[in-house]
């Protein structure tokens, strides 16, 4: 009784703390988002819209999207007072980067409207107005890295669950091999106990039969 008792009452430890990691779990994610959207509340982010068909314009067709990014990296550069002239500095965004090569590399846009801040040592360039189908792209995009983030914890769990699982299996198979031991030596000691008792003799012991002497008769 005392055992089963002991059993049930672990049971419902497991339980409250697999819902304790879920909430820790909810918390983190939580937390992450918090902190993305602090970020960007800190960093001083600046917006400008940048004119690019005055400097594509004179360029050879299929050079004019390679040399608007160009112009977006130098414009960036000089406004944000890095002047240096490192155009790998500057890290363009992957949907900024979608939108300029929408229409290939003969027609980009004629301006684009961005957001920039500064990152270390690096300028971060962003889309300020995302048309219809980034905006789908980008939704998309953060449902999955969310789906990957809750499936991450929820694999942790499942693996402490299973490690869980497997301590309780292998107590089971050490108390099953223990009963088992005690079975065989309960019966050992019976055997033992029964040829000794065979050997030992019971009751007095018997008397040998003689017979008579014959006796010489006298003459």
């Amino acid at each position: 009784m005392a055992e089963e008792e002991t059993k049930k009452q672990e049971k419902i430890e497991e339980k409250k703390e697999m819902k304790m990691e879920e909430k820790k779990t909810e918390a983190k994610v939580e937390t992450k988002s918090e902190k993305k959207e602090e970020k960007a509340e800190k960093r001083q982010e600046k917006e400008f819209i940048i004119p690019l068909r005055k400097t594509f314009r004179n360029t050879v067709i299929y050079k004019r999207t390679p040399k608007a990014i160009r112009t977006i990296k130098e414009f960036l550069l000089r406004h944000m007072k890095f002047y240096d002239g490192n155009l790998n500095s500057v890290k363009i965004d992957r949907y900024l980067n979608e939108f300029i090569w929408a229409r290939s590399i003969r027609n980009p846009p004629a301006k684009v409207k961005i957001k920039a801040f500064v990152d270390g040592d690096f300028i971060r360039a962003e889309l300020a107005e995302f048309p219809e189908s980034l905006k789908f792209k980008k939704q998309r995009m953060e449902n999955r890295e969310k789906k990957a983030e809750t499936e991450k914890g929820k694999k942790k769990e499942s693996e402490k669950t299973e490690e869980v699982k497997e301590k309780t299996e292998e107590e089971k198979k050490e108390e099953k091999e223990k009963k088992s031991a005690v079975v065989e030596a309960g019966k050992q000691m019976e055997k033992t106990t029964a040829k000794q008792a065979k050997h030992q003799v019971k009751g007095a012991p018997k008397q040998q039969k003689t017979q008579p002497r014959r006796m010489a008769l006298q003459k």
